[in-house]
């Protein structure tokens, strides 16, 4: 009988899938931590972001629920939520797997843009998702980026983008890889109107994505924990033929040999985010 009882508690745990970030089932009453391997409630999880109470493991957060977490309630205003990715290369199945990622996700794109206020002080935001596409830039991407800066420019707002991506996606090929310097430029341009950006890595922030606009913030920020880099960490170690600390490419990592600027506690994010804004707006 307890064997019964505990096989079917079981089922109701809620493992993180390491194939791609997110949850198996997200209705699930239990949630087991991946790094302590701690047994959660799952709603207690929810309302404290997704941030383990017994190691401070921060597990995935979808985009909408960081938005919502972020933003001051009935401030949020979407913008350019109509643009979507085609498929220009005619790549082979394209089109069905980002019909798939959008009925997975309820969402168009990896990335979702919105103006609102955080902490009273108005600002521009955009958060990729990881669950599309793995939060891969392509065009659409990487169009929506460079709009929100430039709707950022001409409305004088600050911006934060919160990254979340493999890098460049395979299937719109040098397409994609051009948005690195669309999104650059787009950059410069706030910059030299005198406008602040801040960069906020979260886990995990890799490829093209790493090696551009995520790594030219006036302030970067990552997660707890964060994977952060280029090349993995097999390609290097193959490359230079030697043996990589443990915590290579982690937040940590980078914070201590001067990449970043601090490591955030994903329950921090808002309240740490709102002092940065309001010392940068005078209030």
């Amino acid at each position: 009988m307890l064997k019964d009882l505990f096989s079917k508690l079981n089922k109701k745990v809620n493992e993180t899938d390491q194939n791609d970030g997110t949850f198996e089932n997200s209705e699930s009453i239990m949630t087991k931590c991946p790094n302590c391997k701690k047994i959660l409630y799952s709603k207690e999880l929810y309302k404290r972001l997704n941030v383990c109470t017994n190691c401070e493991h921060h597990l995935p957060i979808t985009a909408p629920d960081r938005m919502e977490a972020l933003m001051d309630e009935g401030t949020v205003k979407p913008i350019l939520e109509n643009i979507t990715s085609a498929n220009p290369l005619n790549f082979p199945n394209y089109e069905s797997k980002l019909n798939k990622d959008k009925e997975k996700t309820g969402l168009n794109e990896a990335v979702i843009c919105a103006e609102g206020t955080i902490d009273g002080t108005p600002a521009a935001v955009a958060i990729m998702d990881s669950r599309f596409r793995m939060g891969s830039m392509g065009s659409a991407v990487g169009e929506k980026l460079a709009r929100t800066f430039e709707y950022a420019t001409e409305r004088r707002l600050p911006v934060i983008i919160f990254t979340a991506s493999g890098g460049a996606r395979m299937q719109e090929g040098i397409i994609s890889l051009m948005q690195m310097a669309k999104v650059s430029v787009a950059i410069e341009r706030h910059n030299l109107a005198g406008l602040l950006y801040i960069a906020y890595m979260t886990n995990p922030t890799t490829g093209g994505v790493s090696a551009s606009f995520a790594s030219v913030g006036d302030i970067n920020l990552a997660e707890r924990g964060a994977l952060i880099g280029f090349a993995g960490r097999r390609v290097i170690e193959e490359t230079i033929k030697e043996k990589l600390p443990d915590d290579f490419q982690t937040a940590e990592f980078l914070l201590k040999h001067g990449q970043l600027d601090e490591v955030v506690n994903r329950r921090d994010m808002k309240s740490y985010l709102g002092r940065i804004l309001k010392l940068h707006s005078g209030v």
